[in-house]
């Protein structure tokens, strides 16, 4: 089974507001876009992606993101995480109607394919399934059968509200590239130790972060 994922990226000028101890205003917008990058260039490389569409009406995200070989939705509805995933969904779905759909973060540069097709295939026995974070809290992958709706519900404590949902939690080992999201400095700092991109590796190499 192939799937196709959907991807949600803020306007860059407003992405990673809690990297401030870390990045500072200047360096945020480029950190944000190398995230992006990675997890694209990850995703497209994994065996269990047909194709990744990201929804962003950043126009340099948009630019280098398609570079890569993703297809760009414009963030249409305009009204945060949410409405976003959806519209991407259901922009997917109207192309493809048959297509097993994922959500997942953009900010994830140490994502391995291997790893993230390992999530896939566990998401592929449940008709809705999700993956937490590396905190616990939050949520790093909403997958969805084509005889299931998305429903995202991503945001503060968006582990407990996916798994009220009715979305099976994959409790799975050895996928830690996918659950670890970068919000904060030591989001970022267990990132690199876990080994980053290309991308993120060249803009973090200018940041000074303790023990790398």
């Amino acid at each position: 089974m192939q799937w196709t994922l959907v991807i949600p990226l803020k306007p860059l000028s407003r992405a990673k507001s809690r990297l401030s101890d870390t990045a500072g205003d200047g360096v945020r917008p480029g950190l944000a876009l190398a995230f992006a990058q990675d997890t694209v260039a990850a995703a497209l490389s994994c065996t269990a992606v047909a194709d990744v569409a990201v929804v962003t009406d950043d126009e340099r995200a948009a630019r280098e993101l398609a570079a890569l070989g993703a297809r760009i939705v414009p963030d249409t509805p305009g009204s945060g995480l949410n409405a976003a995933l959806a519209h991407g969904a259901a922009v997917v779905r109207e192309m493809r109607p048959r297509t097993p759909v994922a959500a997942l973060n953009a900010d994830l540069p140490a994502l391995r394919p291997a790893e993230l097709a390992v999530v896939l295939g566990a998401a592929a026995e449940f008709s809705r399934a999700f993956l937490a974070d590396a905190a616990g809290l939050g949520t790093t992958l909403l997958a969805a059968l084509p005889d299931g709706e998305l429903q995202p519900e991503f945001g503060i404590d968006s582990r407990s509200r996916h798994r009220g949902s009715g979305a099976e939690e994959l409790r799975l080992a050895g996928v830690d590239s996918v659950r670890q999201d970068v919000d904060t400095g030591d989001d970022l700092r267990a990132a690199l130790a876990l080994g980053v991109g290309p991308y993120t590796a060249a803009v973090s190499a200018g940041l000074l972060i303790p023990g790398f």
